[in-house]
């Protein structure tokens, strides 16, 4: 049994018990570094004798599936599995598992360190202390704001619940509604287009579909208050970059903080606007999280080598 790791490279060194935990697992287990990228026809060699993948945010699409004979098992060491085939995996009848919620406290810290960071410009005072610049700029309070999440799932109630805390007042949009948990964090279900008309703050956290793929558009982004910054903590498919750019550069929004791109690292301008902030994908990156989300790792490991039950099954007919 072979297990191939492609997790982020800083995971490995954050929690070195999850290689040592897996390799008392298999026969052998290899750690390829991915962080800067890695070419597909290296990948197709890498995944050619492998049983077992876990993998972060390399594709592994139909051609790679095809390319590794002996794969039983993928493992997404996250909760968003948009870079997986699923469909063609269920198809080969490979499960495959992910890690829904582990992250979500991570990443709903993450985005409101954006949101304040937004609000009151703090990366960029930062920078200006740093080049002898002492200048006094005025912001925004987020204290009583509408705050509107586009997506209600683990990662979107925990945004709520730290915006209650804020008496903010919340929009929440998108297919799955928990009105329980809604109700508890004074939250309102409206369609897309009202929410981004009335928000003074938008945070994106639903997941990347084929059927989602761009949704904030123009069209979205026009509606939008010319004092209202939008927040992508989820994936940056989700984002029709180009309508973004104009739409900042036109100050038709008033900034945007980004952790997620649609191809990362960003290929165009958007990632050094003056009016956005950046970060490189590490909503999810904190020691806890890592830590939840190679506990299950292992466990599913485990549990598959047993012939046992796996935990959060994404494969449709294999999920039955």
């Amino acid at each position: 049994m072979k297990i191939l790791f492609m997790i982020r490279d800083p995971f490995v060194d954050a929690y070195p018990k999850l290689i040592r935990d897996a390799k008392g697992l298999a026969d052998e287990v290899k750690v390829l570094y991915t962080d800067n990228g890695i070419k597909k026809e290296d990948l197709l060699q890498e995944v050619k004798d492998v049983d077992i993948i876990v993998v972060a945010i390399v594709k592994i699409d139909q051609e790679v599936i095809d390319a590794a004979p002996r794969l039983k098992y993928i493992i997404k060491f996250g909760a968003g599995y948009d870079n997986i085939d699923v469909h063609y995996a269920d198809q080969k009848g490979i499960p495959v598992t992910n890690a829904p919620g582990l992250n979500a406290e991570s990443v709903a810290d993450h985005a409101f360190g954006l949101l304040l960071s937004a609000s009151r410009s703090i990366p960029q005072k930062d920078k200006e202390i740093k080049t002898n610049q002492w200048e006094l700029s005025v912001g925004h309070e987020i204290y009583g704001k509408q705050l509107g999440i586009l997506g209600f799932g683990s990662i979107g109630k925990a945004i709520a619940k730290r915006a209650y805390g804020f008496n903010m007042t919340t929009l929440a949009s998108g297919n799955y509604k928990d009105y329980g948990t809604a109700d508890k964090w004074n939250v309102t279900f409206v369609e897309k287009e009202e929410l981004f008309a009335a928000s003074d703050f938008i945070i994106v956290s639903t997941s990347l579909t084929k059927h989602n793929r761009r949704m904030v558009n123009k069209a979205l982004l026009n509606r939008m208050k010319p004092a209202a910054f939008l927040i992508n903590i989820s994936r940056g498919g989700l984002i029709h970059e180009q309508d973004l750019i104009e739409a900042l550069k036109q100050k038709r929004i008033k900034g945007a903080a980004l952790d997620v791109f649609e191809m990362e690292p960003p290929q165009n301008e958007l990632a050094m606007l003056p009016n956005v902030i950046a970060t490189s994908h590490v909503g999810g990156s904190t020691y806890e999280s890592i830590q939840r989300i190679g506990n299950l790792t292992i466990q599913n490991i485990s549990q598959f080598l047993r012939n046992e039950p796996l935990e959060f099954v994404v494969t449709p007919n294999l999920n039955k």
